[in-house]
């Protein structure tokens, strides 16, 4: 089936290169005409800080339960001229008018104007518990100007359900009606103003896989196929991602994780392909047979290996959670779609570039390197179109016209597949095995050593680069106000019939919570019936931590609440009160992920080891690679806890010590434990080839090593740049990605496949392959390389007739 479509693509390449482009622009028309909808909100399942916010939408209109945003003002001389006040009053009553739009003005007399009804209500309670309700009021009650008369600051709440593009829209209108006032600064902050911006790193990626290719393949066509298979499969992955926001609740970043994905898998499966299909031209076959050969064979095993990667994305169903569901959905369109590119673009390309491939000219190397400074230059935002690309269209024309540029770049003869390093390496390796792989595992074991410390939790706006409005509202909060103003905490309960009729046990509990260790501030109680409080169905307090809402403290504060203090204070009544606002969201979702993510581990885990058994015919090899495979993902989450969460080397990276947000151990995990799987595919189905021609498990392993370490070792250095240059981003969760995935595939690719796969191969011999036969019988039997004859008639010329004596099967 594969040989077939890759020679049908080959055949009609002007048809499927024309199916490409047109798929791409009439699915990037319908995205404009239905418009992507892409979410901001955590939807979580049924936890305690959801049930609060079903309560606020229920009793309380919405209060609190909506995407929030801080509009801060500071002014050195303090904001009691009038003429100041009415100013900013009237750009917040602007702001207020916009649709669906709610604020709380700190320059608004008639806001802390409470009804007579209320105050008797808070007065008759107060009495009860032997104090003034005027102190007890304002003991607690919540200031929205600094103590120094300063700093001031204005709430914003937007609908919760509003979609990433409409929140931006509106943040952006809301700036634009600020005024321009001598002597006052306005930042904005909260998640109504955090619009994450698409990043222009993955140019960088770009600009130095065109040199790795170019490298591995001396060829510019060669380099350029895979890079177009790339950007085409995003292209398209893109524009699905967009359609299917509007059917499945997809977070907002998620087309950001897609084309970080995608890019680098898309690179590599045409690398593959690529590779196999200049393998067979060298062979002397035609550009037809070349191009159905390469699909047959490694277009089997890219398939292979992307279905391994979808399964692990797909896993991430099992979370129960949208949020993440979305995110694993996206990722896996993409990584699909540029499976599909790599088995039907790429033969079209190869059948357009025929036997071109294997020549270069100086002046498309020239090119090429200025297109490559120039998409670094892009991404450093250094100018590079005055560098670049005017420099590839000059050396383009020049090249037609100087005779030095049209020559052809001289090319090596490939060294037999024995003189090769990779397969000296190899002797090196086989020739030590216990001492390099008892040492390769403590090196992974020792880096992994943090994850036992691992805090998983949400960042906040304090990890904001310093020069963001962002950041700056937050450090003006936290010197206004203290660190917990930027990470309330609600509790929000049900009343019973006529529960409200006193103010007393609600006052009661305010002093409770208002003397923990912990608490800066708490709000009076806020009854759903300003006007009636005794009729109210509900009652809201805000509670303001002493520590920002990544401190492990606010969590422990929220646990304390939860377990200890409200179960305390509520006992003998019907009250049940909940711990709900962004704090409580952030603490339910990150205990959530992690009560679910052994489930998900060993799931991926279990399927991904059938899937090699069934492949391999072994039970050793499959439970060698789930090992090696956890232990350098381990390594990098043990990396990511020593410099993102406990700050080592913080100032290198430019981050700030924090949680490590709960979804990334599980994305990490879905992603480099299906990419690994294809360098393991790669490298088995070569090894296993070789010992099922040759009988001989210690050459086999030798032979197969040489046969792939030099597209592996390309492959995972094109992963590494194109996930490693996320690092230059300023948001920290994209960075925290980016570099988990370029550690883990780095290790992966050295480490584990250049030391542990030979060491223990050579340590187990013939016994890597063993297979029981009842178990041969029951299972079905997938071929992941298709025919082999050819490349046995390679090895045969490679050895100079030294295979002749072994072209018999002994297995």
């Amino acid at each position: 089936m594969f040989g077939r479509l890759g020679a049908w693509s080959f055949r009609r390449r002007g048809v499927v290169v024309l199916a490409w482009i047109a798929a791409v622009l009439v699915g990037g028309a319908a995205m404009s005409a239905t418009g992507a909808d892409f979410s901001t909100e955590f939807s979580l399942p049924d936890v305690e800080s959801r049930q609060g916010f079903d309560v606020l939408e229920r009793e309380m209109a919405g209060v609190g339960s909506g995407m929030e945003g801080s509009i801060v003002f500071r002014h050195a001389g303090g904001f009691e001229d009038p003429e100041l006040q009415g100013r900013l009053q009237r750009f917040l009553g602007e702001v207020d008018a916009m649709r669906d739009t709610t604020v709380l003005s700190p320059f608004d007399a008639q806001r802390d104007a409470a009804s007579p009804d209320l105050l008797a209500w808070y007065a008759a309670g107060a009495a009860e518990l032997g104090g003034d309700a005027g102190e007890l009021l304002a003991a607690g009650g919540q200031s929205q100007i600094s103590d120094d008369g300063t700093i001031a600051f204005a709430t914003v709440e937007i609908p919760a359900e509003t979609d990433a593009e409409a929140a931006i829209e509106q943040a952006d209108e809301i700036k634009a009606l600020a005024p321009d006032l001598d002597g006052v600064q306005i930042e904005y902050g909260g998640r109504m103003f955090q619009a994450l911006e698409a990043p222009d790193s993955e140019l960088i990626g770009l600009a130095f896989a065109i040199v790795i290719l170019i490298v591995a393949f001396g060829s510019v066509l060669a380099m350029g196929l895979p890079i177009g298979v790339a950007l085409a499969g995003i292209g398209m992955g893109s524009v699905l991602l967009g359609l299917m926001s509007n059917l499945v609740e997809m977070p907002d970043f998620a087309t950001i994780l897609g084309v970080m994905i995608g890019l680098g898998v898309g690179i590599d499966y045409a690398l593959f392909i690529v590779t196999r299909f200049r393998e067979q031209l060298h062979r002397g076959h035609s550009i037809e047979e070349s191009v159905a050969t390469a699909v047959d064979t490694s277009g089997r095993a890219v398939t292979f290996a992307g279905i391994t990667v979808v399964i692990s994305l797909l896993g991430m169903l099992l979370m129960g959670v949208k949020f993440v569901a979305g995110l694993g959905i996206g990722a896996a369109t993409m990584v699909a779609v540029t499976v599909v590119a790599s088995l039907t673009l790429l033969p079209a390309l190869l059948g357009f570039a025929g036997e071109r491939l294997e020549v270069s000219r100086w002046r498309g190397i020239t090119a090429a390197g200025s297109v490559s400074l120039a998409l670094l230059g892009v991404g450093l935002d250094v100018q590079p179109l005055l560098i670049g690309l005017p420099v590839a269209a000059i050396v383009l024309l020049a090249g037609f016209a100087l005779a030095p540029l049209r020559r052809e770049v001289p090319r090596r003869p490939p060294k037999p597949l024995r003189e090769t390093a990779s397969f000296r390496w190899s002797r090196v390796v086989q020739a030590r095995p216990w001492t390099l792989a008892i040492g390769a595992t403590l090196v992974l074991v020792l880096l992994a050593a943090p994850v036992t410390a691992i805090r998983l939790g949400f960042s906040d706006s304090g990890n904001a680069p310093e020069d963001t409005s962002l950041r700056k509202a937050y450090d003006l909060l936290a010197e206004g106000f203290g660190p917990g103003y930027n990470g309330r905490i609600l509790l929000v309960t049900e009343v019973p019939d006529g529960g409200a009729a006193s103010s007393t046990p609600f006052l009661e509990l305010t002093r409770t919570v208002a003397a923990l260790d912990g608490v800066a501030s708490v709000s009076p109680p806020v009854p759903s019936d300003m006007e009636d409080p005794a009729s109210s169905a509900a009652m809201l307090w805000q509670v303001f931590p002493e520590t920002s809402p990544q401190d492990e403290a606010t969590t422990d504060l929220v646990q304390r609440l939860r377990d200890e203090v409200l179960p305390e204070a509520t006992q003998g009544s019907q009250l049940d009160v909940l711990v709900t606002g962004t704090v409580g969201v952030m603490v339910d979702f990150s205990a959530y992920l992690a009560e679910r993510l052994l489930v998900f581990l060993a799931a991926v885990l279990g399927l991904s080891f059938v899937l090699l058994m069934v492949v391999f015919r072994s039970i050793l090899v499959p439970v060698k690679a789930v090992v090696m495979n956890l232990l350098s993902i381990g390594a990098a989450y043990g990396v990511i806890v020593a410099i993102f969460q406990w700050g080592w080397l913080k100032d290198v990276f430019g981050v700030e010590p924090a949680p490590v947000e709960p979804f990334i151990p599980m994305m990490l995990f879905a992603i480099v434990f299906g990419l690994s799987m294809d360098y393991e595919v790669f490298l088995l189905s070569r090894i296993r080839e070789e010992w099922m021609r040759t009988g001989d498990s210690r050459t086999s392993v030798a032979d197969g090593l040489a046969a792939t370490a030099r597209v592996i070792s390309a492959a995972a250095a094109i992963m590494v740049v194109v996930f490693g240059s996320f690092l230059l981003e300023a948001d920290r969760t994209v960075k925290l990605m980016g570099f988990g995935l370029a550690l883990a595939v780095l290790l992966d690719a050295t480490v584990v496949r250049m030391l542990l796969v030979p060491a223990t191969m050579e340590l187990l011999g013939d016994r890597n392959w063993w297979f029981p036969r009842w178990l041969d019988r029951l299972l079905p039997t997938i071929n992941v390389e298709g025919a082999t004859d050819d490349v046995t008639a390679e090895l045969e010329r490679e050895l100079g007739g030294e295979a002749d004596r072994e072209l018999e099967p002994t297995r």
